[in-house]
């Protein structure tokens, strides 16, 4: 986290506090504050609140987009992805001590290592309201098809255990599907009377907004981080099947390399890109453009808390393919706006691609479904007003 020493100057950086409450936004990745926060905090700021967010790697941009937004970014040193729990100590002690010295009126933490520390250092800070969001399992929980190695038990046991004990602090425990949340409950990770619902993160639909559909070149799109458990193998065997049948159709793949386990080398997706199967094009800053090219969005993944790709392509009028597991399944209306199949089948997922190859028809007509259906049920605004009420705001931070 951040040295002791560097506390007082931070704190001093930053800007002076508005009026009314302070909240900390606690995230383990920066651009996550700006993808799935951004209207959060905007909402937050606009009720006169001071709004601080904290993660461990900001840029200049994301640190000015952050400011535009009415919050203050704080850098802190958090790693994401390590397994040292002497490291892990050290950085709940820093914690603590940044939020005794912003005396925050809540926190709220989302990725594994944030909803646990998060929740622990405010309790240990007096921080009076803590809330965590579960965006998803990850690859802790995520299952692989294979037996679990012991090492992969250990670690779901340890991460479990810690779970139980941060979201007994908690006052509000945010779930994106029916599935993590039954999970949790069931396991006695965390009580019914604080586990919240909420249809999804939320998608600006003014941001995304349709645009037309594409169907010459039929092109297929993924957007995700390299990580075996997106589905990106069997993205890459489908395409290969359908390659062989239907050369002239295109497939995308958008998103940068990640450190965490189960991560794909870039070096393997540069042998696909030699290979012809796709095309990548790395990390993007806005995927609008991405989804505006493309004819139907694919996400292949072996499990999801809500899948924020999916939504912003649905908002954008995008047909969907994706697996039938927790979070994925709940963004399609089968035979509606796309098809579900089975997850780790390449041959299915290449099938459901025909499908739309062979009826370029359905792009258009699902494509419209799906944006009916990001319009029902991942409006950012109404799922903002569920946070807040859930939060209890208008009792402790009156709107304006």
């Amino acid at each position: 986290m951040i040295a002791a020493g560097q506390v007082p100057s931070l704190i001093n950086a930053a800007v002076a506090p508005v009026a009314g409450k302070t909240i900390v936004l606690f995230s383990a990745n920066a651009i996550s504050l700006l993808l799935f926060r951004g209207e959060l905090m905007r909402k937050l700021t606009g009720r006169g609140m001071r709004v601080i967010a904290l993660a461990p790697d900001f840029d200049p941009p994301g640190r000015e987009r952050i400011r535009a937004l009415g919050a203050e970014p704080l850098d802190i040193t958090l790693e994401r992805t390590g397994l040292s729990p002497l490291q892990d100590l050290r950085d709940l002690v820093r914690l603590v001590r940044l939020l005794r010295s912003l005396a925050p009126d809540a926190v709220i933490g989302y990725f594994i290592k944030p909803v646990i520390y998060g929740s622990l250092a405010a309790k240990i800070a007096g921080v009076p309201r803590r809330f965590g969001l579960i965006a998803g399992l990850g690859y802790v929980f995520t299952a692989t098809g294979k037996r679990d190695a012991w090492s992969r038990k250990a670690l779901r046991f340890g991460v479990s255990n810690l779970y139980r004990l941060a979201l007994s602090l908690c006052d509000r425990v945010f779930f994106l599907n029916q599935d993590d949340r039954d999970l949790f409950l069931s396991a006695g990770l965390v009580g019914s009377d604080k586990a919240v619902l909420l249809a999804s993160e939320g998608v600006d639909l003014d941001r995304f907004s349709p645009a037309p559909p594409v169907t010459a070149p039929i092109r297929f799109l993924v957007i995700a981080r390299l990580l075996r458990e997106k589905g990106l193998v069997e993205f890459a065997e489908a395409a290969r099947i359908v390659r062989e049948r239907y050369p002239e159709v295109e497939f995308q793949l958008v998103g940068g390399a990640d450190p965490k386990p189960g991560s794909l080398s870039p070096e393997l997706v540069e042998s696909w890109v030699r290979e012809g199967v796709l095309e990548w094009r790395g990390e993007v800053a806005d995927v609008r453009a991405a989804i505006a090219t493309c004819s139907v969005y694919v996400l292949p993944s072996y499990r999801e808390g809500k899948p924020m790709s999916t939504q912003e392509a649905m908002a954008m009028a995008r047909p969907i393919i994706t697996t039938d597991v927790p979070g994925c399944r709940d963004t399609v209306e089968e035979g509606v706006n796309g098809f579900l199949v089975p997850v780790r089948d390449s041959s299915a997922l290449a099938q459901a691609m025909i499908r739309f190859i062979e009826e370029p028809a359905l792009i258009p007509a699902m494509g419209a479904q799906s944006r009916r259906i990001a319009e029902r049920k991942f409006d950012v605004a109404a799922i903002n007003r569920t946070i807040a009420a859930a939060m209890d705001l208008d009792r402790w931070a009156p709107a304006r």
